[in-house]
């Protein structure tokens, strides 16, 4: 089986959180990326919108493009505003050859609002995610037609963060929607990690290998601190340096197939957890583990 390893720029520069950002270019933080041993970077405020411009920056570091973040509003929009708003990122992931859209919603969502708490985040009836779920199908198979497929990221304060909410998202959608599975956020929602990638593997396209850290989740005050309160206190970091067990992660995504990119996604303060560091770490603990489930990562 083979694997890619890719990394997002969010630990050198956070888009909800100015003051935890590194003041680097964005060839800076391809070139510790690179420097790090990642092949990938997901897309973030720092990369032009335009192919003709971005890709001689990759091939001068090496990189590619390994995914990026797209703030869906299907929750509360339409489906032909979605299409119009994601049209220039769909035309530059298409010429980079990027592998997916990481489709994030941001519709009636608290993950970026530091004033509300962790405990007031949007819930969803399963009714409500069963319409929401065939709109996200018929918006995910026009993705795909186009050439560009989605990946649905469930994320911490978002509508659909539990694994109750993955389940029942899953079971109201169809194919054309594939799951995007990031470890860190599912362990800070209270899911059981490996539970969720052995009943959601057949859709799970693309993998998030977010750590966190199990004492600061533990001891969030979720009625009164919120999610960028839980980033800026370090609840977040890199495979090898948290509470998680990625060996046996990894090793239960190789026992059902998966084959494809895993990107480190972990928002810290770059001061305290400086980005090249804890990149090399988070690089060198899935070398690790990908080489124990048997996998072979492309250089």
């Amino acid at each position: 089986m083979r694997a890619k390893l890719g990394i997002a720029p969010i630990a050198w520069w956070n888009d909800d959180l100015p003051e935890l950002s590194d003041d680097v270019s964005l060839e800076e933080c391809l070139r510790q990326a690179r420097e790090a041993g990642f092949t990938g970077m997901e897309t973030g405020r720092r990369f032009p919108m335009d192919a003709a411009v971005l890709e001689p920056i990759l091939r001068q570091h090496g990189m590619s493009v390994c995914g990026g973040w797209f703030s869906g509003r299907l929750l509360v929009g339409d489906i032909d505003e979605e299409k119009d708003r994601i049209a220039a990122q769909m035309q530059l992931f298409k010429a980079t050859d990027a592998p997916c859209i990481a489709y994030g919603e941001t519709g009636r969502t608290i993950q970026g609002d530091r004033e509300t708490p962790l405990a007031m985040r949007p819930r969803l009836d399963e009714d409500q995610i069963k319409a929401y779920g065939r709109k996200l199908t018929t918006f995910g198979e026009w993705c795909a037609d186009q050439g560009m497929p989605l990946s649905y990221h469930h994320h911490m304060a978002a509508p659909i963060e539990s694994e109750q909410d993955v389940d029942l998202l899953m079971k109201h959608s169809g194919a054309a929607l594939p799951l995007l599975y990031d470890a860190g956020h599912m362990a800070f929602a209270g899911g059981d990690v490996l539970r969720v990638i052995d009943k959601h593997h057949a859709r799970i396209s693309h993998v998030h290998t977010k750590d966190i850290r199990q004492a600061v989740v533990d001891g969030l005050d979720r009625n009164r601190e919120s999610f960028l309160d839980s980033v800026v206190k370090g609840a977040f970091t890199v495979p090898g340096d948290g509470s998680l067990n990625f060996e046996a992660i990894v090793e239960r995504l190789a026992s059902h197939g998966y084959e494809g990119w895993f990107v480190v996604e972990a928002e810290q303060d770059p001061i305290k957890s400086p980005p090249l560091e804890m990149a090399k770490i988070g690089h060198k603990e899935l070398l690790r583990v990908m080489a124990a489930a048997g996998y072979t990562v492309e250089s």
